[in-house]
């Protein structure tokens, strides 16, 4: 998980930075294990939002009726981290730890990008502002993952489970690694749309505070398969 730099490579003035980049923010490379799980093939949509707001008279997306976001099929975007986790709940899951998803990005291999090291380019994702908006998931079928995931570079960065520490990697548990117990932002991956070269990299770690509603960020839900206690992700606060 992680860069390729190792711990005796990194500057230890940087374990101190009160800057939460300090650190790459991806170093050092590191092993961990993690137990079986189910991660969506694809973003949580628009449409199945919706179908979400309308059983739950939930909150709708901040941008459910702008025609550049708000297709059926296009990723839902304008939704904050509590409310991605409520709707993964409402369907018998979670969101991610971001752990699992790199695990899902890089699958068995060292690559840059979850495809392998071949460049990006318009065939594989959506990015660069390319398309001045989010495209409907799937579209780019050449972008997947080795486990046939989509969409895990560009078109939308993805909330997951973790709080963010920007020297999280150099204590990380080996096994089943979540982030701090608190903090003040929640770790997005993925890039997005309007994201350029270094921020759709498979290891890039960015975060944010967990209330934002951004027209470049949704989500993909995650679940245990039965392995895994049922307390090991307590709903965070």
């Amino acid at each position: 998980m992680g860069s390729h730099k190792s711990l005796i490579e990194l500057d230890p003035v940087d374990l101190f930075n009160t800057d939460r980049h300090a650190l790459g923010p991806e170093n050092p490379a590191h092993n961990v294990e993690i137990d079986p799980y189910f991660i969506d093939i694809f973003e949580v949509t628009h449409g199945a939002y919706m179908g979400f707001v309308k059983a739950t008279n939930a909150k709708k997306p901040r941008f459910w009726d702008d025609p550049n976001f708000n297709k059926n099929n296009q990723p839902v975007v304008g939704i904050s981290w509590k409310e991605a986790q409520s709707y993964c709940k409402w369907k018998g899951g979670r969101l991610p730890t971001e752990a699992e998803w790199e695990k899902a990005s890089r699958g068995k291999r060292s690559v840059s990008y979850p495809w392998g090291n071949e460049m990006p380019d318009s065939t594989k994702l959506n990015f660069n502002e390319e398309l001045q908006k989010t495209a409907p998931i799937g579209s780019y079928e050449s972008g997947k993952s080795d486990y046939g995931i989509h969409d895990l570079s560009g078109n939308v960065a993805e909330w997951t489970y973790d709080w963010h520490l920007a020297e999280f990697y150099v204590f990380s548990s080996k096994k089943n690694p979540v982030g701090p117990e608190k903090g003040h932002y929640k770790v997005i991956r993925g890039g997005n749309w309007r994201n350029n070269l270094e921020s759709i990299n498979m290891t890039y770690r960015n975060a944010t505070v967990p209330s934002i509603r951004s027209n470049s960020l949704g989500f993909r839900c995650a679940q245990s398969t039965g392995l895994t206690p049922p307390d090991k992700y307590p709903n965070p606060h």
